[in-house]
């Protein structure tokens, strides 16, 4: 190796030296700085959790409190349910309802019929309708 190469490797290694440092050390930060970012971000989620878990825990609390209380009542509204109603009142119920299934039946019936039949067409037949001898 000449002088010549000698210097120029040198110097060219003392430049690039601190520019490699320099390099290393900003990398250095700002993965640590990525690092601390992600960190606070995974505390954060993890206090909303937090938040939305009570917030799921009263709210089912609620709900079985609210639960608890229609079991308890549900004995008397079984009771309830089961004394004799107006037994006229189900039968006119029941009767409107056979009569109104029975006339929309006859109505189906009817508007499918006419649908069967083919409609008159307006024009004349393009062939003779007479059959030949």
């Amino acid at each position: 190796m000449t002088p010549r190469q000698r210097l120029t490797r040198g110097l060219q290694y003392t430049a690039v030296g601190p520019v490699d440092i320099t390099r290393g050390t900003v990398g250095l930060g700002v993965q640590s700085a990525s690092s601390a970012g992600s960190r606070l971000r995974q505390r954060y989620r993890e206090s909303q959790i937090a938040g939305e878990v009570s917030a799921a825990q009263e709210t089912l609390a609620r709900e079985l409190a609210a639960a608890q209380e229609v079991v308890a009542n549900l004995p008397q509204a079984l009771q309830d349910a089961r004394k004799p109603k107006n037994r006229r009142r189900r039968i006119a119920l029941v009767t409107a309802v056979g009569v109104a299934a029975l006339a929309g039946g006859a109505v189906a019936f009817s508007i499918i019929r006419r649908s069967m039949q083919p409609e008159p067409s307006p024009r004349p037949p393009s062939v003779e309708v007479a059959p030949k001898p």
